[in-house]
């Protein structure tokens, strides 16, 4: 195994310097140019040129280096990845996670994955879907739960679940009495929505555009509650996640007919955040409980 020899040889590249490499390694400089040596001997060529003053990297050298750091990486996360097999799962997990995903999804999860594994400490960020993309690629989560789409060419988006949605409507509402109540009856109405950079706002104003509906007026609020709440107060009507509607007995949801709203829920991750073990095993349970 060269691992010493390679480790040796990415410090004289870095270093450019022979015996500053064995001051930072704390080895001898002769056990350096041994190392280099055996290096140059397995490969058959030249991989440093030293003059008095400095040291420089021939081709095949540069080649070897870029190679060495990955063999070395590897072996620090195989030697890693073996330690925590033998030993409790532990350390930190920070999910960001959009307000419907947030409030009415997550919770259960957690509750298993804590049952599973009770030594991780788990953050969680709650935002609108945009927000959450911004926390991931700023790498202040680990990874995000959005019900939104993403522009950003630097996360990799991939659905885990399906989503569908209500549009609500206090009780007394009129429209309750209408039967066969299709879309275009819903024109210039005042309609209660999220903040902008929400999924379910950018999902709302999608079936208003794509029908063709006119509205009289958006009110904006920035909590699925807070709309719940302007809708049985009679300020106008709303659509959300079934999620948020469960065990919500005072708003009625409005029979549309030949309507349905859905949507994905996906996560989002850097593919520049080197893998971690705990949100493997996060993942791993989400698309499990999530099939159910």
């Amino acid at each position: 195994m060269y691992y010493d020899a390679l480790k040796t040889f990415v410090n004289v590249v870095e270093e450019r310097n022979f015996t500053k490499a064995a001051e930072k390694l704390r080895i001898s400089q002769p056990s350096v140019s041994l190392h280099i040596k055996n290096l140059e001997e397995e490969f058959q060529t030249t991989l440093l040129k030293r003059t008095p003053k400095m040291v420089t990297v021939t081709p095949t050298g540069e080649m070897l280096y870029e190679r060495a750091k990955q063999i070395l990486h590897l072996y620090k996360q195989a030697k890693q990845e073996i330690y925590e097999h033998h030993h409790f799962v532990q350390g930190k997990l920070t999910i960001g996670a959009s307000f419907t995903i947030g409030e009415y999804v997550l919770p259960k999860l957690l509750s298993e994955f804590h049952q599973l594994y009770p030594h991780v400490e788990i953050e969680v960020l709650i935002d609108n879907t945009a927000q959450i993309a911004e926390h991931v690629r700023l790498f202040q989560a680990d990874i995000g739960l959005i019900e939104g789409r993403i522009n950003h060419t630097e996360l990799q988006i991939s659905p885990f679940s399906e989503d569908e949605l209500s549009i609500i409507v206090e009780e007394n509402s009129l429209f309750l009495t209408q039967k066969n109540l299709s879309l275009s009856d819903l024109q210039n109405q005042t309609w209660i929505t999220r903040e902008k950079g929400s999924g379910t706002r950018e999902y709302l104003k999608h079936v208003l555009d794509s029908n063709g509906l006119k509205a009289r007026a958006f009110i904006t609020m920035s909590s699925n509650q807070a709309i719940k709440e302007a809708v049985l107060n009679g300020m106008g009507m709303s659509m959300l996640s079934t999620y948020a509607l469960k065990k919500e007995e005072r708003i009625a949801i409005l029979p549309v007919k030949e309507a349905v709203f859905k949507r994905k829920f996906s996560y989002i991750e850097s593919p520049v955040i080197e893998e971690n073990k705990n949100k493997a095993l996060f993942l791993t349970l989400l698309k499990k409980l999530m099939k159910k």
